[in-house]
């Protein structure tokens, strides 16, 4: 018993600073500050931001009931550990000063620093860590339940060490994804109702405060002078603005305007159009605003025309494939958009996690088990989306979706597409919140109206598109589903089975697929960062070939304006900017 005892504390891991999802982290032990801030940027001025929205009603961001405020996540609430922007996926200590985890990962150990501290003073514990996991597991969104599903059992061991242990699993992200838990005051919300989503300010432990707000108009931040983590390398550099305002307004178009005349101070610019004829007047002549386009290697992710295929009407996906050749995207692209897009191809695009062209090698070999249970064509078509390049373009694509459309049980009568036998009419609604999308969707229309087909478009508020998507009461919306580079745990919340009748999950499409659950597993179990790729390359092409989704655009850039107050580090991470470490001039 002794000599096993021995061997166990001989075993024991030692603690870590910081941990990366493959290899070893970049920054050692006491690094000073991460490499894309300036560690000695002036504190002080107000940063004006603005969020086209309907407003908001809660100041809680981890329930699904209410619109909670812009910013309340990021600003009022450290986490256990804080990611870095320069790596795939690598975390260091915030809250906890060290982690310990075995070489299989199979349970994960924080040590909490004794100089953590809540904002009104009380030291963060580690029976905080272990209350807010299980608040937010029972009480908060579901898709905590989902991200922490393999974590067996939360063990408070001393006043700052907290472990986690987990259940049989080989998923080595599990140490980090828990790392990204933000830790609540257990001597706060046990005398609060944690599903109350009202407008009482809530204890944080973060760099800044509520100072004031205007019930869903405005709301302020102010920074904690005394923040306890200021000084840690995982801080240095950022959070420098002294006050952090947001201002709501309901209309886009309104919203440029204001900042041209000064009543906010950054953009990033999502229209192609805007940015191409907006951006002009003496402010930009002379240098008061800054008008730029930074590059960035993040992945893109997925914007597209997404089907909820709990609808019959898109339950075949040959009904699917079809309505993708009624999407004119070169079209789009010259006339609205001034040429500035590359058309998506991937969920993953902009990464070297896309697919492309037919499995071979490793993939081919992921994909192989599961032949008799996938269409053929995974195997033998590249993926393409249609374009209209080439002779004849939208004509040739209108008639290839005619074929698919007979092929799926559906004829032309009178000039509308009806299923053969029943008569039924294919129709559905697409559900936008952005007046300013109609442009972009009304061609698409009006080509789906040559096949008879009759697409309804209907644009409501932002809070009643938040609702209606979280109850997955569409036919069809146009969302982007946005991806890291080192894909994992949150891939069950867009994919599973399990998650498509979980209101408030990203599976809106409904997937429900058996070998998607699989590669979805796969991946989280990728044991390295080479296998990750492979994995995550045979699940984007299944999930191609399901045609969930009709693929827009991406760009590989950011398009921001700025007032020259402002200004920004001369390194830019591959994440892209981040205002939280830029700076007011004093």
């Amino acid at each position: 018993m002794l000599l096993l005892a021995a061997q166990c504390l001989v075993a024991a891991p030692a603690p870590r600073h910081g941990i990366a999802m493959h290899g070893e982290p970049k920054y050692p032990e006491g690094f000073s500050h991460f490499d894309y801030v300036n560690p000695d940027a002036p504190k002080g001025g107000t940063l004006r931001l603005a969020v086209v929205a309907n407003g908001f009603d809660s100041f809680n961001p981890f329930t699904i009931r209410g619109v909670s405020a812009a910013g309340i996540g990021t600003y009022l609430y450290d986490t256990l550990m804080e990611s870095s922007a320069d790596e795939p996926f690598s975390a260091y200590g915030l809250i906890a000063e060290s982690l310990e985890t075995p070489e299989d990962r199979s349970y994960v150990v924080f040590n909490l620093r004794p100089e953590a501290r809540f904002q009104d003073g009380e030291p963060i514990t580690a029976d905080d860590v272990k209350f807010t996991f299980e608040l937010l597991t029972t009480q908060g969104h579901p898709l905590y339940r989902n991200y922490y599903a393999d974590v067996s059992e939360v063990v408070v061991e001393g006043p700052r060490r907290v472990r986690f242990n987990f259940r049989d699993t080989t998923n080595r992200e599990l140490p980090l994804i828990l790392g990204q838990l933000p830790v609540l005051p257990a001597h706060y919300w046990r005398h609060h109702d944690f599903g109350d989503s009202g407008l009482t300010p809530p204890v944080g432990s973060g760099p800044y405060r509520i100072a004031d707000f205007e019930a869903g108009r405005s709301i302020t931040y102010e920074r904690v002078k005394d923040y306890w983590a200021r000084d840690l390398g995982v801080r240095k550099g950022r959070f420098n603005f002294d006050r952090i305002r947001y201002d709501y307004y309901t209309d886009d178009t309104v919203a440029l305007e204001a900042f041209k005349a000064g009543n906010f101070d950054f953009r990033l610019e999502s229209s192609a159009k805007n940015w191409a004829t907006a951006y002009t007047g003496p402010m930009f002549d002379n240098g008061s605003v800054v008008k730029e386009m930074i590059g960035h290697h993040r992945p893109a992710g997925m914007q597209g025309f997404l089907y909820n295929t709990r609808r019959p009407v898109f339950s075949d996906p040959r009904v699917r494939q079809a309505l993708a050749y009624a999407f004119d995207f070169e079209w789009a692209n010259k006339n609205l958009f001034y040429d500035q897009y590359s058309r998506t191809k991937s969920y993953f695009e902009n990464s070297e996690l896309a697919s492309s062209g037919l499995p071979t090698g490793r993939e081919l070999e992921i994909l192989e088990p599961f032949r008799d249970q996938l269409s053929e064509s995974v195997f033998t078509e590249p993926y393409q989306p249609p374009t209209t390049d080439g002779p004849e373009g939208l004509r040739r694509n209108l008639k290839t979706a005619l074929d698919l459309l007979r092929s799926a049980g559906y004829e032309i009568r009178e000039g509308k597409m009806v299923k053969a036998g029943t008569g039924e009419p294919l129709a559905f609604e697409i559900l936008l919140f952005q007046k300013t999308f109609e442009r972009v969707v009304l061609p698409f229309k009006n080509n789906l109206a040559r096949l008879g087909i009759d697409m309804t478009v209907r644009t409501v508020d932002s809070n009643q598109y938040v609702q209606r998507l979280r109850n997955f009461d569409f036919d069809m919306i146009v969302q982007a589903l946005g991806q890291s580079d080192s894909p994992g745990n949150e891939q069950r919340d867009y994919w599973y089975s399990s998650s498509a009748d979980m209101h408030g999950s990203r599976n809106y499409m409904g997937v429900r697929d058996p070998v998607v659950d699989q590669l979805v597993d796969l991946v989280i179990q990728a044991p390295d960062r080479q296998e990750l790729v492979y994995r995550v390359r045979a699940l984007d092409r299944v999930l191609l070939h399901g045609y969930y989704a009709i693929p827009q655009w991406h760009l590989g850039k950011d398009r921001v304006a700025y007032w020259n107050h402002l200004v920004r580090p001369s390194v830019t991470p591959k994440q892209g900017i981040d205002l939280n470490n830029w700076w007011a001039k004093p």
